[in-house]
């Protein structure tokens, strides 16, 4: 977007489409801002959770791909723009804020940290939707910046040593990135002559830098430093070690929308029209690893939080190999941009609901033991929810590639991308993905296991409710709809997606039941081997035991700086005691040679030495009184 603003003859035309896209950042910011003052908190709590309902209804809208905006109220400078590519995100985006907040609404309505909860909640939305309609670079940073830093106070809500040490891990991770992505911007804002724009804008920058020999460099800083959000190994440390201790909603949305940002970022900064062979070529690598490594983990993990978290990681693995597709660059690029688009917003509506699937399962009513004297289940009583187990199960075969849901659309519209812009590699990745599609079944599998487990050690009472209170019905309700309405969107996917996802040139994404036969096989296999590894534990050989704790890199990394630490405290004490010794042995030879003179003095205040000392000094004074 060229012009400042939009109109003819300098005169502003504000329509309907642009007063939603000043509201889509504008409206939770403006929350966020007026969070301190203390008289409107009781309103504005009431608000935060719906504050991204501007943006759905403009992502709906049939004319809002097109609107365009460059002034923010007093923030001049930012640039907003709807495209296709914003507009499909935004859809997703947008819904997952919505329905996460009337989630949180209930979840956290008993909660003595509420209103911090949903001040970090607000400001962080403000940045997520903010970075999907940005038009230029700098705007994109700014919100990506607001979105990555008010996250933390979601990833720490829960106020204990576990929550600060995933807070620290995660801080110390987005500064390195955003050091990253702030030099690169420099670079395209040296070679633009200011913050380029998204598309020809960005791209006439690549040429300068290329023309200049940095743009591998460049291209390494955007990788890197957008990387860490979107959980690439080996910059995916953080990921696992914020779900379980984020509240439920948090998890929801780091996993199903906030680390899109990253997806996004790359989708932006790295332009069709710059094609970057050996970058394209690392991150295809660094997808196919990724896939697999976050399935491999993930298998050796006890809770179904962490397990979904490194379900996220290998997820994110699809799509960096498709965005590496795109960095290579051809003519068919715009079918690898399509393919991570359409895999994209499938995954951030099934991990969505399977994170609010822990949640409902942590809250709703269980079976109720009725030969107990008070009407409720007791303590741990082996009680399961068939229903929330079922409904858990639905999006857990979408992300699978169940056929005829939108993985399977997904994978086969990645599937039709490597055909047409890497032949080549057809056949490897084609053994890549299908074997990350048979883990995944079974990362899945593992997941349903877990939260099954999980319910059978709590009891039928509401955690967040005074003791002994049961959930009323109406409570039950208003955490179960939210999901429900997740669970329909998941379910509907193969009819509403194709109707988000931006045009390229006619071409769509793969239809439901394309390649049906082979998405059946993948997931037919992982249920198999699921199955018979529950009723043989022994196959395995024991592998079913292995056991990586959460943040798995990062555990030998803590081990050696502590190491480190450890020798260079018992370096400092070794050092201080010969310090000390030394000081001693000084002040004692001191004080000896001290004592020593005192005597000799003693002994000579009588001898020729001092009676010589004195007939010198008195002839001395008399030469010179002559």
């Amino acid at each position: 977007m060229d012009e400042a603003h939009r109109g003819t003859g300098g005169a502003v035309s504000l329509d309907f489409a642009d007063l939603l896209l000043i509201l889509t950042p504008g409206l939770p910011a403006a929350v966020a801002m007026s969070w301190p003052v203390a008289r409107l908190r009781p309103l504005l709590e009431r608000v935060a959770p719906w504050a991204a309902l501007p943006a759905l209804v403009l992502a709906l809208l049939p004319t809002a791909e097109g609107a365009s905006w460059a002034t923010f109220g007093v923030m001049t400078g930012l640039r907003f723009e709807v495209d296709g590519v914003a507009r499909a995100f935004l859809v997703v985006t947008a819904l997952l804020w919505l329905v996460v907040g009337a989630f949180a609404a209930r979840y956290h309505r008993d909660d003595p940290k509420k209103s911090r909860f949903l001040g970090f909640f607000v400001a962080t939305m403000a940045g997520n939707l903010g970075l999907v309609v940005a038009a230029d670079g700098l705007s994109f940073y700014l919100f990506f910046a607001v979105m990555t830093f008010a996250a933390y106070g979601l990833i720490v809500h829960r106020a204990d040593e576990e929550a600060f040490r995933a807070g620290r891990v995660y801080i110390v991770m987005a500064v390195l990135g955003e050091i990253a992505v702030l030099a690169a911007l420099f670079m395209l804002g040296a070679a633009a002559d200011g913050a380029p724009g998204f598309g020809t804008g960005m791209a006439r920058a690549w040429s300068v830098v290329s023309e200049a020999g940095h743009a591998e460099g460049l291209a390494a800083l955007v990788v890197v430093g957008f990387g860490i959000k979107a959980g690439l190994v080996p910059l995916h440390l953080w990921l696992p070690l914020a779900h379980p201790v984020a509240p439920t909603a948090a998890s929801a949305l780091l996993s199903g929308a906030m680390i899109k940002g990253g997806l996004l970022a790359w989708i932006r900064y790295l332009p069709p029209e710059a094609a970057l062979p050996t970058v394209g070529g690392a991150l295809i690598a660094l997808g196919a690893f990724t896939t697999l490594y976050g399935v491999a983990v993930g298998l050796a993990q006890d809770d179904p939080k962490t397990v979904l978290a490194y379900s996220s990681v290998s997820q994110m693995g699809f799509m960096t190999l498709g965005v590496g597709l795109a960095a290579r660059g051809g003519a068919a690029v715009p079918v690898a941009i399509l393919a991570v688009v359409v895999y994209a917003l499938h995954h951030a509506v099934a991990k969505g609901a399977l994170f609010l699937s822990v949640g409902v399962a942590d809250r709703i009513p269980l079976p109720v033991d009725r030969s107990s004297a008070d009407g409720t289940s007791g303590g741990a009583t082996g009680s399961w929810n068939p229903w929330v187990l079922a409904g858990a199960a639905l999006p857990a075969l979408a992300l699978s590639g169940a056929p005829g849901s939108t993985g399977s659309m997904s994978k086969a519209t990645l599937k039709d991308a490597i055909y047409e812009l890497a032949p080549g590699l057809n056949d490897t990745l084609g053994v890549v993905l299908t074997s990350a599609g048979v883990g995944t079944t079974l990362l899945l599998a593992r997941f349903l296991l877990l939260l099954m487990r999980r319910m059978e050690r709590r009891d039928a009472r509401v955690p967040d409710a005074p003791e002994g209170a049961a959930p009323t019905p109406r409570a039950t309700a208003a955490l179960v709809a939210p999901w429900a309405l997740l669970l329909l969107v998941c379910l509907a996917g193969p009819w509403w997606l194709p109707q988000v996802v931006p045009d390229v040139g006619g071409a769509g994404p793969s239809g439901p039941l394309a390649s049906w036969s082979t998405a059946a096989g993948t997931v037919l296999v992982g249920i198999i081997l699921a199955w018979l590894v529950a009723r043989r534990p022994t196959l395995l050989l024991g592998l079913q035991k292995l056991r990586v704790p959460a943040g798995d890199l990062l555990l030998p990394f803590e081990t050696l700086v502590r190491r480190i630490a450890k020798l260079r405290d018992e370096a400092w004490y070794v050092h201080r005691d010969l310090r000390a010794q030394a000081l001693k042995r000084g002040w004692r030879l001191a004080r000896t040679g001290a004592s020593r003179l005192a005597d000799r003095d003693l002994l000579l205040a009588g001898g020729r030495v001092v009676a010589c000392v004195v007939v010198m000094l008195v002839v001395g004074l008399a030469v010179l009184l002559s």
